[in-house]
């Protein structure tokens, strides 16, 4: 029996290698992809993804979502470039429907305690979601994110993750259902990574180039804004929790979302004192087998 996920994203390079792992794993019915604006606009990040289901030659529904954040103004990633897959310069333009949001309740709604939401982007449109529909996260079987910085730097301002800093009022809505959540953080992704040697190994296959020419970009994209020499791979880490959950050592936890703060807005704020009285709410990432996570990736797409 294949899992049934929704696939909700901004592509973004890391999002293509996490849509790329999901599909090619042939372990899930996709019953959607959903778009959001993060990374980039929302007509691109539909573009992107469109891009992608052709390229891997699938027919998956694709559900335009959210153009902005709930309550504040978008800001764009830097490093995915203006069209937000730097690397690759032809890329049609999709029409947009604006079904995310209906869709993911749909879905949800008629496959109840079935669906896994995979989710890599901002959280603006399941936040939507769940406030249109609120029995909506009583029925969801669970919610994976890549999103947050728990005990390291943020990745867009001093203390928070992209994803989390973009929407943090989305953020919280999320984090504070009742859903069992997995949250992949900065804290595991930053420890791992390709070398652009590596996608030498998909030599042979069709997705060699457009991966070699997407991923030399990202490699100058994050280099220049985060002074890292290396490809992190962010989204494909929450696609892989699917994949292979033996992989991930998980712990329970309290996690909040700021949403004031004049430094810390989108700061992810666990609870670690040890007397503390903790409501856990969520289930976060603290170690992955990278040796595991490298191989497999690898062997996912190449098969």
């Amino acid at each position: 029996m294949r899992k049934n996920i929704i696939i909700d994203t901004d592509p973004g390079h890391d999002d293509v290698l996490a849509i790329m792992l999901l599909v090619k794993s042939n372990l899930f019915k996709i019953r959607g992809i959903t778009t959001v604006a993060g990374n980039s606009d929302i007509q691109n990040v539909t573009n992107n993804a469109k891009f992608v289901i052709e390229l891997l030659q699938k027919d998956i529904p694709l559900y335009s979502g959210s153009r902005k954040p709930l309550k504040r103004k978008l800001v764009k990633a830097v490093v995915h470039g203006k069209n937000g897959l730097a690397g690759i310069k032809e890329i049609k333009k999709e029409s947009l429907n604006n079904l995310a949001v209906e869709k993911i309740i749909e879905v949800v709604r008629n496959n109840p305690n079935k669906i896994s939401l995979v989710i890599l982007g901002p959280e603006t449109n399941i936040a939507k979601a769940f406030l249109k529909d609120k029995e909506l996260p009583n029925l969801i079987k669970e919610i994976i994110v890549m999103g947050g910085a728990l005990n390291v730097p943020g990745n867009k301002s001093r203390v928070a993750e992209f994803n989390i800093f973009v929407d943090p009022e989305a953020a919280e809505i999320v984090f504070n259902s009742k859903v069992k959540k997995v949250i992949v953080p900065l804290d595991v992704c930053n420890d791992i990574y390709f070398k652009l040697k590596d996608f030498n190994k998909l030599k042979g296959t069709k997705l060699y180039k457009p991966l070699s020419l997407m991923m030399k970009e990202f490699l100058k994209g994050i280099t220049k804004d985060e002074g890292v020499e290396r490809i992190l791979v962010y989204d494909a880490l929450a696609a892989y929790y699917l994949i292979n959950p033996k992989a991930f050592l998980l712990e329970k936890a309290d996690v909040r979302i700021e949403t004031k703060g004049k430094f810390t807005s989108g700061m992810t704020v666990i609870e670690a004192r040890k007397k503390a009285k903790k409501d856990f709410n969520v289930y976060i990432v603290k170690k992955i087998d990278r040796k595991k996570f490298l191989k497999d990736f690898i062997d996912i797409l190449k098969s």
